[in-house]
């Protein structure tokens, strides 16, 4: 069941730029909710709606759930939020509004196909439908908040739930197929590397992150389930460095194999016993993925790690 918190958090994170190709491209006002909102003609352009009468139901219901495509802009026209940036659609359950003027009115102009550009009072949307949330100092007290809205589909709450569904399902295997591509990319600058810097003696991991053992240790092997203590210093394949627990002075401690560190950490470590020291060479697809995080970690960041198995406790 869709709830309103999961209203609340997409609402303040979302919106698309509009375009118009109709003449008359004025805002309206109802219910306290400025408006502009645009369907598609027979030629497939769009043209802005007009007035929407009070006793027009064509829109969205309160207990349907909308698909959306959405952004919001403050005062200054500085873009907040942009759903577009994000790989998957909002989907916004319609309820009752939580004062005049407010999202839900939105909601409930729109129609499948239809786009629109709302502007709404910021001092409400906080004190009504964020519980009395501060503002932050990016939106001004008094200002209007604009949110560009581009609508998908109107559902019913076990339609949009079952269109989740397969909309995860689609994007589990998309994300699938990329690291599987991803993999063959980023092995082949591995070898790369491999054959740039001269190491010898290396092996590769079933999963495919390469190793080499520098330092053979004399204690027990660590297994999955393990408790161990690792030194590491990690950089990327041009040698910059990220950061070292070296520097620290502190290993890190953690269970083996529960996936409290990246699945290429877990596989590979469970090469080495205690007292060994290797070099690590970790595809992205086993670390951190595309995803950037943030300007120290690009996305599809290969990983090199020079570690110490510092301690292994059964």
């Amino acid at each position: 069941m869709l709830t309103k918190t999961q209203l609340l958090l997409p609402v303040l994170a979302g919106a698309l730029m509009l375009q118009s190709c109709g003449k008359k491209d004025e805002f309206h006002t109802s219910e306290g909710l400025t408006y502009k909102i645009y369907e598609k003609n027979d030629k497939g352009a769009y043209e802005n709606k007009g007035e929407v009468a009070p006793s027009d139901s064509t829109g969205a219901k309160v207990g349907q759930v909308v698909t959306m495509q959405m952004m919001y802009k403050n005062a200054d026209d500085s873009v907040l939020f942009d759903s577009r940036t994000q790989k998957t659609p909002l989907m916004i359950p319609v309820m009752e509004p939580s004062f005049k003027g407010g999202l839900e009115n939105a909601l409930m102009m729109l129609s499948p196909g239809d786009s629109g550009v709302f502007k709404i009072s910021a001092d409400s949307l906080f004190a009504k439908t964020f519980g009395g949330q501060p503002m932050p100092p990016f939106i001004k007290p008094g200002s209007q908040m604009t949110f560009f809205i581009k609508v998908d589909t109107v559902q019913s709450q076990e339609e949009a739930m079952a269109s989740q569904q397969k909309m995860m399902q689609q994007q589990m295997l998309d994300a699938q197929a990329h690291a599987k591509e991803q993999l063959k990319i980023d092995d082949a600058k591995i070898q790369d590397y491999i054959k740039a810097n001269n190491l010898e003696n290396v092996q590769k991991t079933e999963s495919g992150v390469y190793y080499v053992i520098t330092d053979p240790g004399t204690g027990p092997d660590a297994t999955a389930g393990d408790k161990v203590t690792v030194h590491y210093k990690l950089s990327f394949l041009d040698g910059k460095e990220v950061e070292s627990s070296y520097k620290g002075g502190e290993p890190y401690t953690f269970t083996l194999g529960q996936g409290q560190v990246i699945p290429g950490w877990d596989e590979a470590l469970q090469k080495l016993n205690k007292g060994s020291k290797a070099i690590l060479l970790v595809p992205s697809t086993l670390a951190y993925g595309e995803q950037d995080r943030g300007p120290q970690m690009p996305g599809n960041s290969i990983l090199r790690f020079d570690v110490e198995m510092v301690d292994v406790q059964k």
